[in-house]
């Protein structure tokens, strides 16, 4: 890699004199063009205004901290000679929860993590009520300051713990989608939702400044703000390419996919990357089941069922009392269930497998996974047969985004070399599980790779090198995303993955169903 994105550098600066009246920025300047070996270099004014103090307050012997791509060089700002720590802030920009990491640039090491509510959850937990809030007189100028009150918050307590002046905090790498980067901007969103969904900039030519948004920092720290594709592939897609290091491979084809609201995908190598997004995350987040949960304390994230005993084994985090299930403990479950021959491939429960765990109320069957006297509610924790049939459509919809993508490009499954997982929720699913169901294709298991949050990682790596940088840029650049929706294919490959794990079981010859040999 080369030179980092932001650094510190010292170069040699003369002292004024009547046989060398140089301007003082001039003098920066001519120093630094000697020092880095380049034609031109940015000075922001307010800093020309500052500098005839800082350079006199250090006698000419300062730092530089400059700001450095390919085709720009830019003075942030000067400090005393003996050396000054600067730090980045990247944000992993998310609709429900937002990540901070405080790095240390002089030597990149992560000092620090918070993480923390987004507050724009008071007006709405969805994006979509949060557009057309923004839509009103002040919505918008709200929602935005909302965001950035509660990041300054924390920004300012990061520094406080490690004793860090904000003056010193340099640049900021925010990845988010669209939707939520054009809030955090105070950028309408208004078109982003309705045909033909135009957002107002997919990327920026050059970074923004840290103030132009209020955000405490150096009052010229660099903003970089990851790029869209569009309204529905946003900047923290980006940053999870740019963490898993698909685009530079050479020749084995990757897959990505980000679980959330949406399931994302992204197939490619460093030669091409192609893109789709599409509504398959609520349930695989655990979100539609009865007992679903966000991963958390005392949440089941991990389901063994013994075949010939019927007994159910459960983890949970924390080793808590169990309170509910996560997506990965669900997919884990209704695994079991049908290796266990609990539910058939229809995902109907059998009962004479199920015993009296199967319990009717109003109706609708239950299958108790947790009795009251083992549970953290003190209730029993069930699972009903609508939370089954969520989950199946969950499944194949993911599963048919999956195939819809790779027959785009002409491709089989067995041609992908890497499949990464991204977010929480790719930190706890079981692969085996989630073959079992057919929500993802029956590869071999060290095909998948789980990458936990890609979009801090990816906020965060760009301060490693401008080389990362760039890459981001040209990541943007070579995608060619397809859009579902007008896909005729999708929904017949939809309704033959409605089945557990698929109607055509020669596309998953590892699975075997209860008495199967």
């Amino acid at each position: 890699m080369t030179e980092r994105l932001i650094r510190v550098v010292r170069p040699e600066i003369n002292h004024p004199s009547l046989q060398d009246n140089t301007a003082d920025t001039d003098r920066v300047v001519k120093a630094l063009k000697k020092h880095l070996g380049v034609n031109s270099i940015d000075v922001d004014f307010s800093l020309i205004k500052e500098l005839p103090y800082k350079l006199r307050d250090n006698s000419y012997k300062i730092c530089a901290c400059i700001f450095q791509t390919n085709d720009i060089v830019e003075l942030i700002d000067v400090y005393p000679a003996e050396g000054t720590d600067i730090y980045g802030i990247a944000i992993d920009l998310g609709s429900s929860t937002i990540v901070m990491d405080l790095i240390r640039l002089n030597d990149l090491k992560n000092i620090d993590e918070v993480t923390f509510r987004n507050p724009q959850i008071e007006i709405g937990t969805d994006i979509l009520t949060r557009i057309h809030y923004a839509s009103k007189p002040e919505g918008l100028n709200k929602l935005q300051s909302m965001l950035i009150d509660e990041m300054n918050k924390y920004i300012q307590q990061l520094c406080d713990r490690h004793n860090i002046s904000t003056d010193t905090i340099v640049g900021i790498s925010v990845a988010g989608n669209t939707s939520m980067t054009h809030l955090f901007l105070g950028l309408t969103p208004q078109w982003i939702c309705r045909e033909p969904y135009i957002p107002v900039i997919n990327k920026f030519e050059r970074p923004l400044k840290a103030y132009q948004v209020g955000l405490k920092a150096n009052k010229r720290a660099m903003l970089i703000v990851f790029p869209n594709v569009g309204s529905y592939f946003g900047g923290d897609l980006i940053a999870g390419i740019l963490a898993s290091g698909m685009a530079r491979q050479n020749e084995e084809i990757c897959m990505l996919v980000d679980v959330g609201t949406n399931a994302e995908v992204v197939l490619g190598n460093g030669d091409w990357l192609i893109a789709c997004a599409g509504a398959a995350g609520p349930a695989l987040e655990g979100g539609v089941a009865n007992i679903g949960m966000m991963a958390g304390p005392g949440v089941i994230d991990r389901v063994k069922i013994d075949p010939e005993t019927l007994e159910i084994e459960y983890h949970t985090i924390d080793d808590l009392p169990p309170v509910g299930i996560c997506g990965s403990g669900l997919i884990d479950l209704v695994a079991q269930m049908f290796i266990a021959g609990m539910i058939d491939m229809r995902g109907k429960f059998v009962p004479e497998r199920c015993g009296n765990r199967l319990v009717e109320k109003d109706g609708i069957m239950y299958f108790i996974v947790v009795p009251a006297e083992e549970s953290g509610t003190g209730e029993d924790l069930t699972l009903s047969q609508p939370d089954i049939d969520s989950l199946i459509r969950s499944k194949a919809a993911m599963y048919t985004i999956l195939t819809t993508i790779i027959n785009t490009v002409n491709l089989s499954f067995n041609d992908i070399g890497k499949f990464y997982i991204a977010g929480t929720f790719g930190s706890y699913i079981n692969p085996q599980s989630a073959i079992t169901i057919g929500m993802i294709p029956d590869l071999p298991l060290d095909t998948y790779v789980a990458l936990g949050n890609t979009s801090i990682k990816g906020a965060s790596l760009i301060f490693k090198s401008k080389d990362y940088y760039e890459e981001m840029l040209k990541i943007r650049d070579m995608i060619t995303y397809i859009e579902l929706n007008v896909n005729q294919e999708f929904m017949q490959l939809f309704s033959a993955a409605k089945f557990i794990p698929h109607t055509d079981r020669s596309l998953f010859p590892s699975v075997k169903q209860y008495n199967e040999k």
